[in-house]
């Protein structure tokens, strides 16, 4: 089974406060027990909102909200992506992040297997194309920026509505365009808030709260990651994304906030040479892992 693990927002993530050394040194830590233990596919962090972008089309108009966002509580600054045998493990490991204080969401991935199978699907239709989607491996381009795009939840999809097959069929072909222009790295949908669970950590104590969740508008339903070479052209994809996937959502509106994720050039002196050494090797470990994951 596949999980989110997302990392939920502090005021001091939101005003650009890097973590600390030791912290860092303790999810690096942290990290390595994911790769060893061969749960880590991918992590990493966001910047803050005031970075960020929201994007949002209903009625053929797109609306776009520059950050910073209000809502820090429930604001995202990182991820994990884990793949474990039970979602009592994905807790698990939720618990033992080296946190003192915030709360981080575990929500299962969207397997093709929860979509009911239909008679009349056509072979190498949307099911087999989602399937070569996931096996795609895209590699890193040089001179890009990663963003990951975070689709926004509605009433439908916490409610557990899938969307019908024509939908399905667009937002697949929009997908492996993405992917042979190069440009989309991954991007998988997010079970409702009621199969999700969420962690709150206060020095050692650890917390632990059953979904549902009650802020609809602020849950995740999807994300998307992608590799451009600005951020214009970041959102230039987002808007694309919004109009194929709005038809297959409550009211035909779709939103979708952009992030930009950190890379270890981004991070200052609390990144020291030993962090970035044990970063780079995490990443192509966990890269290895997401590949042989997808077999």
């Amino acid at each position: 089974m596949r999980f989110m693990v997302i990392i939920k927002a502090t005021k001091d993530s939101e005003a650009g406060v890097m973590p600390s050394e030791q912290l860092l040194t303790e999810m690096g830590k942290f990290n390595e027990e994911l790769v060893k233990a061969g749960v880590l596919m991918a992590g990493d962090g966001l910047h803050p909102s005031s970075k960020g972008t929201r994007v949002r089309y209903s009625n053929e108009t797109f609306q776009r909200i520059d950050g910073p966002f209000a809502e820090t509580k429930e604001l995202i600054s990182g991820f994990w992506l884990i793949q474990v045998k039970s979602r009592d493990e994905a807790i698990e490991w939720a618990r033992r992040a080296p946190f003192r204080e915030g709360e981080v969401e575990v929500r299962p991935l969207f397997e093709l297997t929860d979509f009911p199978f239909d008679a009349d699907e056509k072979p190498d239709g949307w099911r087999d194309k989602e399937q070569d989607f996931r096996d795609a491996s895209p590699a890193r381009k040089p001179g890009t920026i990663r963003f990951m795009g975070l689709l926004k939840a509605d009433k439908d999809t916490e409610a557990g509505v899938l969307p019908d097959e024509k939908v399905l069929v667009a937002v697949g072909e929009f997908m492996e365009e993405g992917v042979k222009a190069g440009i989309i790295l991954s991007g998988e949908g997010l079970q409702p808030s009621s199969t999700g669970t969420r962690v709150r950590f206060s020095g050692s104590k650890r917390t632990v709260i059953d979904g549902p969740f009650a802020e609809t508008k602020e849950l995740i339903a999807g994300y998307l990651i992608i590799q451009v070479k600005s951020r214009e052209a970041a959102i230039e994809w987002t808007k694309q994304f919004v109009t194929v996937d709005a038809p297959g959502r409550l009211g035909a509106e779709s939103e979708c906030e952009l992030r930009q994720l950190f890379e270890t050039e981004n991070c200052g002196a609390e990144f020291s040479p030993e962090l970035r050494e044990q970063e780079k090797r995490m990443r192509a470990q966990a890269g290895q892992r997401m590949k042989d994951g997808k077999r």
